[in-house]
């Protein structure tokens, strides 16, 4: 059986023996290993850095003078696995009062060594320098222990014999000396100084004031140079916007023309809107009314026109009727007369074609006078037709079918007798 021992990174934890009598030893820093009970044993090492003042009372330098110093120095337990090995073997098990004491005897030894290698002034003037000094010196013994030196300073040199003083007044007063000699050099030297400085200034103030006047010279003409050349940038500037202006009020001119022209089309647009509307208000109100009264008229005119088309072909149809029926009539009495007549004929015919033609034409105007006797009570007759040749052409039919009527009727052949030829010709 066994535990598990933990450490922070503050510290090394040391494991030694084991099982079967094994001598490895386990260095833990900031981790955790496991210890057997009765048989391993662990230990512990702080790896915290410890704060050492080494100090030195009258220890003689290289001058023989005795001189205290005292001095800071910041150490710390090396972590590499071989160098914490060895600072284990030299601390383990010791305290940290114990590790400071070993290292502040170390340091103090060589820093007694260095310092009997030093003159005083050496050592109070370039304290870093002897500080190295120590550091370089100490550092391979402390290293050996597994003891690194972070920083090593000088805090403080003094001695009892008043020295360092002394050596200060000396010091202080060749400063002093050295200071009323600069001093008085250098009076001399600003009294020449100040006489070569008048001599240059006067010498810079006659070229500053030739230059002055050069510049003033040269400001003025390049004012003139520039008030001439201004005005003439401001007439050319003027003139521009004169220019720009006359250019932008015709634009403005020719844009309210388009404006009117645009407002003139709109207003064309709208009168011959207007004319539309009014012609379709006109068309609507005036002349459809009119069309229609029109064409009510027409188909009144021309139902009137049928009306009396009908009546006409109405009593046409009666005369026709009532003229066949009359002719039915005349041609039987005709026929009896003619009957009578080829009797008479027979009678008579020792008379002759003169006697049968002038009986023939004795009997025609009773004959006419009886067709034409229905004709007598008619009040009007239409013909249904606008031409007048197509009259002219029904009287002449009428003419030229007289004599075949005639012929059928008494055997008499009008068309012979020469007077009748010429009638009938000319119809």
């Amino acid at each position: 059986m066994g535990s598990c021992l933990t450490v922070g990174p503050n510290e090394a934890l040391v494991v030694s023996g084991g099982c079967c009598g094994s001598d490895i030893k386990t260095y833990v820093v900031g981790g955790w290993s496991w210890a057997w009970w009765l048989i391993s044993d662990a230990q512990r090492l702080s790896l915290e850095i410890m704060t050492l003042q080494p100090r030195c009372e009258d220890v003689e330098t290289a001058e023989g003078v005795a001189i205290t110093v005292t001095g800071v120095a910041q150490v710390k337990v090396m972590t590499e696995q071989d160098l914490l090995a060895v600072a284990c073997e030299q601390f383990l098990g010791k305290s940290v009062t114990e590790i400071k004491g070993v290292l502040l005897q170390t340091l103090e030894g060589h820093l007694r060594s260095i310092l009997g290698t030093l003159t005083v002034e050496q050592i109070y003037q370039d304290r870093d320098q002897f500080a190295k000094l120590v550091r370089d010196v100490a550092a391979p013994d402390v290293g050996r222990m597994g003891i690194e030196i972070l920083s090593f300073t000088i805090k403080d040199v003094y001695d009892k014999l008043d020295y360092l003083s002394s050596l200060g007044k000396t010091q202080i007063a060749a400063v002093q000396r050295d200071a009323d000699i600069g001093v008085a050099e250098a009076e001399r030297d600003a009294g020449i100084r100040e006489a070569e400085c008048k001599k240059e200034m006067m010498d810079v103030k006659f070229k500053a004031d030739t230059k002055m006047a050069d510049s003033k010279r040269e400001l003025e003409l390049q004012k003139a140079s520039f008030n001439q050349e201004v005005n003439a940038r401001k007439a050319e500037a003027q003139l521009a916007y004169e220019l720009q202006a006359a250019k932008e009020q015709q634009k403005i001119r020719l844009e309210e023309i388009e404006i009117q022209v645009v407002q003139r089309k709109k207003e064309i647009t709208i009168e011959e809107k207007e004319i539309d509307r009014t012609d379709k208000e006109l068309i609507a109100t005036v002349k459809r009314p009119a069309e229609a009264e029109a064409y009510k008229m027409q188909q009144l005119a021309e139902g009137e026109k049928l009306k009396k088309v009908l009546i006409a072909q109405a009593e046409a149809e009666k005369i026709k009727k009532v003229g066949e029926a009359e002719a039915s009539s005349i041609e039987a009495v005709g026929k009896a007369e003619a009957e009578k007549m080829r009797l008479k004929a027979e009678a008579y015919e020792q008379y002759g074609d003169a006697a049968k033609t002038a009986l023939v034409l004795e009997a025609l105007p009773k004959i006419a006078s009886k067709v034409a006797a229905p004709l007598a009570r008619t009040n009007e007759i239409v013909i249904l037709s606008g031409e007048g040749s197509r009259v002219t052409g029904e009287l002449n039919r009428l003419l030229a079918e007289l004599p075949v009527s005639v012929n059928a009727l008494t055997g008499v052949d009008l068309s012979k007798i020469p007077l009748l030829q010429k009638v009938t010709g000319s119809a």
